[in-house]
């Protein structure tokens, strides 16, 4: 009988061999957590699109963020849907309006433990559902918009932010935002571009979850999908303008940019698990046609295989413990 000379079956023959041999881990600490509050609710509203997410009450959301803290995660990021919404997105530089006073309430209850983080985007607040203020024609006026995200990101680094994401992806966000940011001696908030943000199909769930009022769609500001070079030169100009964190957004389907962006940059780099992942595995998991906890460890491994330093997802807290668990 004829032997191979390498046997690479050697490191995989056991579970305790082949957690020794793993290339890629990810911790709970690397995991981030989404979470939405709403403006006058009483109790959680479900997220139907969403099966296990909510639209917290501030109540519900202090108790959700301390569970998120118990189970060792590494942040929240934290979105509001306020009650009333006008054309320029007012709510969102208001110190009384729902995420200023969320990230507050949030950022004394459990700040020493993670860190809390605020979506820093007009699309929440307008009641046209753009990422910006628009022009009389209907455009989105980027520089315009930029004098909103500087007044925003004051407002969230006042209220208790301690990360500020930039999501709107409009030209010239990150220097805008740092220069009100220490103008105003807020020099130690970190922030967080969401560099390569592609206008694709997978965040309808989240447009439910944010009750987005959206006409139209945002492809003349977020990336074109086909487009990977790009991504890549979005994420350093984002870092000329002194953005610390570089993120590329949705996941799954743009691994490559992922990895692309990892190699070029010196940053951390961030990836965000959105909606239209996490619901679609919610699904099938559902319908018995797939292990839920294996595909989402198996997708989590993934983006740190390509070179995810934190994930944002959906399912941070059950990982967290599944990693735990699998330790």
């Amino acid at each position: 009988m004829s032997f191979p000379t390498h046997r690479p079956r050697r490191l995989r023959q056991s579970a305790p061999v082949r957690r020794l041999m793993a290339e890629t881990r990810v911790a709970p600490a690397q995991l981030v957590l989404p979470m939405f509050v709403r403006e006058g609710i009483s109790e959680p509203r479900p997220i139907s699109s969403m099966p296990g997410q909510v639209q917290h009450t501030l109540d519900s959301l202090r108790r959700a963020a301390v569970d998120a803290a118990e189970a060792g995660i590494g942040g929240l990021m934290l979105f509001g849907v306020p009650a009333v919404r006008d054309a320029t997105g007012s709510g969102a530089v208001d110190p009384n309006g729902i995420l200023n006073l969320a990230v507050g309430e949030i950022a004394r209850e459990v700040g020493d433990a993670l860190v809390v983080q605020t979506d820093l985007c007009l699309d929440e607040f307008t009641d046209h559902g753009h990422c910006g203020v628009l022009t009389p024609s209907g455009a989105v006026d980027n520089d315009a918009t930029l004098s909103r995200y500087a007044e925003m990101g004051v407002a969230q680094a006042r209220a208790g932010s301690q990360l500020l994401g930039l999501s709107g992806m409009m030209d010239g966000q990150v220097a805008a935002v740092r220069e009100a940011l220490d103008e105003e001696g807020f020099t130690d908030t970190i922030l967080m571009a969401y560099s390569a943000k592609y206008a694709g199909a997978f965040y309808g769930p989240f447009r439910e979850a944010v009750d987005s009022r959206l006409t139209g769609d945002r492809r003349t500001y977020q990336m074109d999908p086909p487009n990977a070079r790009e991504g890549v030169r979005e994420a350093l100009l984002d870092i000329e303008e002194g953005a610390d964190i570089v993120m590329v957004k949705p996941g799954l389907p743009y691994l490559d940019v992922l990895a692309d962006v990892r190699g070029s940059v010196d940053v951390p780099v961030w990836a965000y698990q959105v909606s239209g992942e996490y619901s679609m595995v919610e699904a099938a998991a559902e319908k018995g046609w797939l292990d839920r906890r294996a595909t989402v460890l198996d997708s989590l491994t993934s983006f740190a295989r390509a070179g995810a330093d934190a994930i944002l997802t959906y399912w941070a807290v059950e990982a967290a413990g599944w990693i735990r668990e699998d330790a």
